[in-house]
């Protein structure tokens, strides 16, 4: 690269110069405002006085993103008062810039392809997630195999997914997973279900989570968020149409050709599965560094336009799985503050399933059901419908604001609403149903979670990748008991266990968010920032000494020049 690439922007704030950790963008995109050097915002003559609060105060403030006692006043955030178009990377202190068009431009072109794709697949995906005609434990027992096999695989599927390209391995584990579904329609007994289900979860165990890297790799920490919303919304899109598909197959394909409708399902999202892989070959751009040579949307100056971004941003990129990187993500907190507080969540929002099982449970007084099969499937997509809105306004919230804490905060407090309304059960169908709907306003926990975690690991992405990973197959593998332990069958349709747990969980998530918080403003930001600036020193330092080497070659050069034209 030119030597212009590596130019750093000198801000005089308070007597504190500031050396923007941006050496691989290029001079020309930086504005004048930021390539000049400014007198103090406020002179003042004194040393400023330090806030007396006590130790609590310390923590909330810190938590809240306010300067805690002790700390210098002239953080770089400070930076964006100087020009309002600037964004301040809380995490490297990078100063980034209002989006070019020719940048806006790619990533409207991620999103009508890479993001559009990956929601697609998701859709897919959870259309075969049916409930069969199995009844009590069996439905329990149906996702609990498809977790067993979906853990096992999904640290190994991980493993590979690094060192195999992304657009080769996920479309074959997506036509593996088709294959098993159209195989599902053939089966006689709630055992050969299981069988069939265990294998999916393998095939299907990379694919959220190899989503989730890919989205890392291409959007930056202020569109991360709401791409993963939109990603992870399409479970709901997915259980939705799968509800309203299977209302509209009963009631035209059901008994056709001796065949039964919930069959019907599995062929039919079986056939689609297939089509939409071999897609994949071509749509999936791998990672920045290292793109799909078939993917024909994406041209060398979009792959530039990427690897400007992740520098400016400071995102590493992805790499093969280490003994050596998995060692550092096991030994730190962060790993397991990110890995309990997700599962945590995930188990505490676990209650909206069983909805429709407490939609059949009533009954009129004479005993016929005061829903039919088709309402049953249906009225849980309002629900689907809110919880798409939330994610969506979440992650919109979490990347405008850049905050991940508070989304997941305010929704675990949430849900804690119904859970105490449910185990006291001893009140109206009104109130019941007034509390599973509210269920659906606490199911965007995880892509504030997942961007969470991509910030406070900028310059680690096999950390990310582990994390995210194992995170993931931890939960799978408390779901794969958690089902019949917590909500069993015969505590229907009460499940009195059930909501004293989810109180317990999002208690959990509340503290494990809070702690998180606080670990992060108080020490992982400044060291972040700190791995940054010495990142930044040594790009300077490498420059230099090119220039140094080139301007010794240019003398030697033209000393030759002399002694040949004097010769």
């Amino acid at each position: 690269m030119s030597s212009s690439i590596a130019t750093s922007s000198r801000i005089r704030l308070d007597d504190h110069t500031y050396h923007s950790p941006c050496p691989n963008v290029a001079s020309s995109s930086i504005s004048p405002a930021l390539t000049t050097e400014y007198t103090p915002l406020l002179n003042s003559t004194s040393p400023p006085q330090p806030h007396r609060r006590g130790r609590f105060g310390n923590m909330v403030s810190t938590m809240l993103g306010f300067t805690p006692k002790g700390h210098d006043k002239a953080e770089p955030e400070d930076l964006a008062v100087i020009d309002p178009s600037a964004h301040i990377d809380p995490q490297t202190g990078a100063i980034i810039e209002k989006k070019s068009k020719r940048e806006r431009l790619f990533v409207a072109r991620l999103d009508a392809i890479l993001l559009v794709y990956c929601c697609i697949s998701q859709v897919i995906k959870y259309l075969d997630q049916q409930k069969l005609n199995l009844y009590g434990n069996e439905y329990n027992y149906f996702t609990t195999y498809f977790n067993i096999g979906y853990a096992i695989f999904l640290i190994p599927s991980q493993i590979i997914i690094t060192r195999v390209r992304p657009s080769i391995y996920l479309p074959l584990l997506e036509i593996g997973w088709g294959v098993l579904t159209i195989a599902t329609y053939k089966v006689h007994n709630a055992k050969q279900v299981y069988a069939l289900r265990a294998f999916t979860g393998a095939m299907e165990a990379s694919c959220y989570p190899g989503a989730i890297m890919l989205l890392m790799s291409w959007y930056t920490p202020r569109e991360m968020a709401l791409r993963i919303g939109f990603y992870h919304s399409c479970q709901s899109v997915g259980n939705m149409l799968a509800g309203a598909l299977q209302a509209a197959i009963y009631n035209s394909l059901d008994g056709k050709n001796g065949i039964s409708g919930w069959r019907y399902m599995f062929i039919i999202d079986g056939i689609i599965t297939v089509v939409a892989a071999c897609a994949g070959f071509f749509l999936i751009p791998d990672f920045p560094s290292k793109p799909n040579p078939l993917a024909f949307w994406l041209r060398p100056r979009h792959v530039e336009i990427a690897l400007e971004r992740s520098a400016k941003f400071k995102r590493a990129d992805n790499k093969k799985f280490t003994l050596s990187s998995v060692k550092k993500a096991i030994t730190g907190p962060v790993f397991y503050l990110f890995v309990i507080m997700y599962v945590a969540s995930v188990l505490a929002q676990a209650s909206y399933q069983y909805f429709n099982l407490w939609l059949k449970s009533l009954k009129h007084p004479d005993g016929t059901a005061v829903w039919s099969v088709a309402q049953v499937n249906l009225i849980p997509l309002i629900g689907g419908a809110i919880t798409i809105a939330t994610i969506w306004v979440w992650g919109f919230i979490s990347d405008y604001y850049q905050t991940r804490w508070i989304p997941v905060l305010v929704q675990a407090s949430i849900g804690i609403i119904p859970g105490i309304i449910m185990s006291i059960w001893h009140v109206s169908n009104a109130a019941k149903y007034f509390s599973y709907f509210v269920c659906y306003l606490s199911l965007a926990t995880a892509p504030p979670i997942w961007a969470w975690l991509s910030d406070v690991n900028p310059f680690d992405a096999e950390q990310r990748a582990f994390t995210l990973g194992f995170a993931i197959a931890f939960y799978y593998a408390c779901g794969a008991w958690s089902g019949p332990l917590i909500w069993p069958a015969k505590t229907a349709p009460h499940y009195k266990y059930g909501w004293g747990v989810q109180i317990a969980l999002w208690c959990l998530v509340i503290i494990l968010a809070c702690s998180l918080r606080y670990f992060e403003v108080k020490y992982i930001r400044p060291k972040n920032r700190k791995i940054a600036e010495e990142r930044e020193a040594a790009a300077r330092a490498a420059e230099q000494a090119q220039q140094i080497e080139a301007e010794e070659d240019l003398d030697k050069k033209d000393h030759t020049v002399q002694r040949v034209t004097s010769v």
